[in-house]
C-alpha cells in the first residue's frame, strides 16, 4: 500500500467517524468526486501536484467551487482550474442536463402563472436547494428568444378578419405603478385558420400608438384585411383606415353594455330584447330599417340611448356586409375572451410587473402556446366562405343570402 493510499484511507475513515449519518453519503460523494478530478488533472498535466517532471504539459491554477445537486443532497466540490485551457469533469455532465431540465420547469412554472417568490419553494420540492429571484429572472429571460422569434415572424398571405382586444396590466415605471394596455392581435387567414399575429404593450389607446402597432403588423406582411373587430378604442378607427384601409366592427357585446348603461334597470330587459330583434334580421337592409325604427321609438324616453344608436349604427352593423356564415364569429371580440381570461389569470399571480419586457415575455409565451394549439385543431372558418371574401371586395346582401 502506497503512502498516498494510506493517507486517503485515513482521511476516509476520519470522514466517516466525524460525519452525521444523514450526511455520510453526500460527503462520500464529495470525497470521491474530488479524488476523481485530481486523477483527471494529473493526466492532463502529465504530472501530480507539486511534482517536478520534464513530461509536465500544464499546471494547476487554483479551484472553482461548484454545487453538485445529487439525490443524496447538495455536494460542494472544488473543480481544479488549469493555466492553459479548461477542465470540466465528465461525471458532472448530467448536472448540465439537470440544469436544462430545471430551467425548463422554471420557465413552464412562470408561464403557468407561478410567481417568482413561489418558484423557490417549487425548486426545493423537487429535491434541489432552492433558487433566488434573480436566478429565476435570468432563467426566464431565455424565453425571450423564442417569444421574439414568434412575435416578429413574417406574415404571409391575406388575413381578411382581424380581432384586436386589450387587457390592462399593472407595471412599475419610473418609481410609479401604472396600468398599460396589452393588445393582442388575432386574425383568420385564407385557409380559415386562426393565428396570433402579435402583441403590443401600449401606455394608452391614442391614435399614435394604434398607428404604430398596425404599421408594425403591415411591415411584417399583414395585408388583405377587410374587417377589424374591436371595442370602441380611441384612435383605432382612424389608424385602421389610414394603415390598412379596413372597416371597423364595433364589438356588439360591448355596445350592448354601453346601451344598457343609458337606461334604468327596469327598462333593460325590454331594451335588450328590442336591440336583439335588429341584430337578428337576415340582411343588412332589414337591420338598418329596424334600427331606425328603434331610434325613433327610444328618442322620447331614452334620448341618450337613441343618440348612442345613431352614432354607432355603421360600426355595430358592419359585420352584416360579410357572409352570414361568419356573423357569429365576427360580430364581437368574444373569440378573444378565453385568451384574455388566461392572460388575466396568469398576470394576476404576478401582480405588478417589474417592466414592460416582463409583460411581453409572459403574454408572448402564452400566445405562442395558444397559436400552437390552434395549428392542430380544425379550421375556424370554412375555405369556401373565406375564399368568397377575398374574391370580391364588395359584399351585397343578395350574395350573402345565397351563401
Amino acid at each position: 500500500m502506497t503512502k498516498d493510499m494510506i493517507s486517503e484511507t485515513a482521511a476516509l475513515k476520519a470522514l466517516l467517524s466525524e460525519t452525521a449519518d444523514h450526511q455520510i453519503l453526500a460527503e462520500m460523494l464529495g470525497f470521491v468526486a474530488d479524488r476523481l478530478m485530481a486523477l483527471d488533472v494529473d493526466q492532463l498535466c502529465g504530472a501530480e501536484a507539486h511534482e517536478r517532471s520534464n513530461e509536465r504539459l500544464n499546471h494547476r491554477n487554483g479551484y472553482r467551487p461548484r454545487r453538485w445537486e445529487t439525490r443524496a443532497g447538495a455536494v460542494a466540490v472544488q473543480i481544479p482550474k488549469l493555466r492553459k485551457g479548461s477542465y470540466f469533469p465528465e461525471f458532472l455532465e448530467p448536472r448540465r442536463a439537470s440544469e436544462k431540465a430545471m430551467t425548463a420547469v422554471i420557465q413552464e412554472a412562470y408561464i403557468q402563472g407561478v410567481s417568482t417568490r413561489s418558484v423557490d419553494d417549487l425548486v426545493k420540492a423537487m429535491g434541489m436547494t432552492g433558487i433566488s429571484k434573480s436566478q429565476v429572472s435570468r432563467l426566464c429571460s431565455e424565453i425571450d428568444e423564442r417569444v421574439d422569434a414568434f412575435l416578429d415572424r413574417p406574415l404571409e398571405g391575406e388575413w381578411p378578419y382581424l380581432w384586436l382586444d386589450a387587457t390592462y396590466i399593472k407595471v412599475r415605471r419610473s418609481g410609479r405603478i401604472v396600468s398599460v394596455a396589452a393588445i393582442v392581435a388575432v386574425a383568420v387567414n385564407t385557409d380559415g385558420r386562426r393565428e396570433v399575429l402579435g402583441i403590443a404593450i401600449q401606455p394608452s389607446e391614442a391614435e399614435v400608438f394604434w398607428d404604430e402597432f398596425l404599421r408594425a403588423l403591415a411591415d411584417r406582411g399583414l395585408r388583405g384585411v377587410k374587417l377589424i373587430i374591436a371595442d370602441e378604442h380611441k384612435g383605432l378607427k382612424a389608424a385602421a383606415a389610414k394603415v390598412l384601409g379596413a372597416t371597423i366592427q364595433r364589438c356588439r357585446v360591448h355596445f350592448m353594455r354601453n346601451a344598457l348603461a343609458c337606461v334604468g334597470k327596469k327598462d333593460r330587459p325590454i331594451v335588450t330584447a328590442a336591440l336583439r330583434t335588429a341584430f337578428d334580421q337576415d340582411t343588412l337592409a332589414d337591420s338598418k330599417e329596424h334600427w331606425a325604427k328603434l331610434i325613433e321609438a327610444f328618442q322620447p324616453r331614452h334620448p341618450k340611448l337613441a343618440e348612442l344608436m345613431l352614432r354607432a349604427e355603421d360600426d355595430v352593423l358592419a359585420y352584416k356586409t360579410f357572409p352570414q356564415a361568419h356573423w357569429r364569429q365576427i360580430h364581437s371580440t368574444n373569440p378573444l375572451e378565453r385568451l384574455n381570461k388566461e392572460i388575466k389569470r396568469r398576470t394576476n399571480v404576478v401582480g405588478i410587473f417589474p417592466n414592460e419586457a416582463a409583460i411581453r415575455r409572459l403574454v408572448g409565451a402564452l400566445m405562442l402556446e395558444q397559436n400552437d394549439e390552434w395549428a392542430v385543431t380544425r379550421r375556424y372558418m370554412t375555405l369556401e366562405t373565406v375564399a368568397t371574401i377575398c374574391e370580391d371586395n364588395t359584399m351585397d346582401p343578395a350574395k350573402i343570402a345565397a351563401l
